[in-house]
């Protein structure tokens, strides 16, 4: 593979992705309106999956240096990040520095003209910047506010710093993430963040919802650490009510006794046997149906307490034949088995392509690969109304048309540092 930063864009995997033009896109959030004090990654993947719902969002953003991922690089794309370009679609970009009164000033009358402002600054900063609820939020009964941050608004953790990596040190992934005898790992995403990012949608949907009824707004808390450790649910209530501990072992401890990956002659894949009637089927695709029906197999709990001599009795199995003999095999006795993709891989799935789950954004010749908001409507997918913006790309449009400013006014604001971006 080439690198990501290959100066000819024929060369990058982009260039393999079907092209997507800007259009109209869902409209289930159309009317709302979303301002985005958020910086990084759970911030923006919440607005941006509200943005792909409908939603109107402005983004605001620091003049001269933006979203802090907008430095996260390489690799970059034409100059922009392209961890950036993952989670801004669907925004419009303001960038003006409201630590300075008369930037505080311009950010209130904007929040007074949206339906939802989200933040990802610790309690005590945004307190100081005027961005918590009850700042933001003063006169207004209707607003929904939505705090992105490690640990919560309150208590003795609310000002510490986090990052995906630590929240998922403290949720316990980290901890069952790995070979038995290895150490602790990350999970290969920001998964932290992700799952922050859609509690957070999730929750002003709903909290958009419950206005219609009663008229009011919502302060809304959303922690990557709860978030994360409500990740593990299915680990955690299993140990509070049992009191058996799960440890790390190369995800070979499911409940279900053969659930993990194996060995074949080339490739790995993976292997879930389910249920009894899962159980049954491999073994007749196999040619051993009699070992599937041997008693001493006859339901799961029989199975994990033999689970070493059945893995061990697969593993040799399927070593005799290629990856794609027994995936075509088992996909037609409709066992559950599948590769172990790489990003490449999975870059070139033509059925993630097809679903648009993956494609190339075309705007106006800029080309800008995106990974899709994966709902189908209706039968269709989704389309992007407008791509990633650039830093303060909307600033006079969107000041302009939400708070009727004049270019006199606009062009003092530049000249006082307080707002950037180019003339309409």
């Amino acid at each position: 593979m080439l690198p990501s930063n290959s100066s000819d864009p024929t060369d990058l995997p982009l260039s393999r992705l079907p092209v997507v033009m800007p259009g109209a896109g869902f409209d289930l959030l159309q009317g709302i309106r979303i301002l985005d004090l958020s910086t990084s990654i759970a911030g923006p993947f919440a607005t941006m999956l509200l943005g792909d719902l409908g939603a109107h969002v402005i983004k605001v953003e620091r003049p001269g240096t933006g979203d802090d991922a907008r430095a996260w690089g390489p690799p970059f794309l034409d100059g922009e990040s392209l961890w950036f370009l993952s989670v801004n679609r669907n925004k419009q970009s303001v960038a003006l520095d409201y630590s300075s009164p008369e930037g505080a000033k311009l950010l209130r009358e904007l929040a007074d003209r949206c339906d939802v402002v989200l933040i990802n600054q610790p309690a005590r900063v945004a307190k100081k910047l005027g961005v918590d609820a009850a700042s933001i939020g003063a006169g207004r009964d209707d607003l929904i506010h939505v705090s992105i941050t490690g640990f919560g608004v309150d208590g003795e953790r609310a000002d510490w710093t986090c990052y995906d990596l630590i929240a998922e040190g403290y949720s316990g992934v980290m901890d069952l993430t790995g070979e038995a005898e290895g150490e602790p790992q990350k999970i290969g995403t920001p998964a932290a963040d992700m799952l922050a990012g859609q509690d957070a949608a999730l929750a002003v949907i709903a909290a958009l919802f419950a206005r219609t009824r009663t008229g009011k707004g919502r302060a809304i808390d959303i922690s990557l650490v709860d978030s994360m450790t409500r990740f593990l649910n299915c680990r955690i209530v299993p140990y509070l009510g049992s009191g058996e501990l799960p440890r790390r072992s190369g995800g070979r401890d499911s409940v279900i006794a053969i659930y993990q990956a194996f060995h074949t002659a080339d490739e790995p894949i993976t292997l879930g046997l389910g249920n009894d009637n899962i159980w049954r089927r491999f073994w007749e695709a196999v040619g051993e149906p009699e070992y599937g029906a041997d008693p001493r197999f006859a339901t799961n709990a029989d199975r994990r307490a033999r689970r070493a001599e059945i893995v061990a009795k697969i593993q040799g199995l399927l070593l005799t034949k290629p990856r794609a003999h027994w995936l075509s095999l088992l996909r037609n006795a409709r066992v559950p088995a599948g590769p172990i993709n790489r990003i490449d891989e999975v870059a070139e799935d033509p059925e993630l392509q097809r679903r648009r789950v993956l494609y190339c954004l075309d705007a106006n010749g800029r080309k800008i690969p995106q990974v899709g908001t994966a709902i189908c409507l209706d039968g269709q997918a989704n389309v992007p109304r407008t791509p990633p913006p650039r830093l303060g790309e909307h600033t006079y449009a969107v000041l302009q048309e939400l708070l009727g400013l004049d270019h006199a006014s606009l062009a003092a604001l530049s000249a006082a540092g307080i707002i950037a971006g180019a003339a309409e």
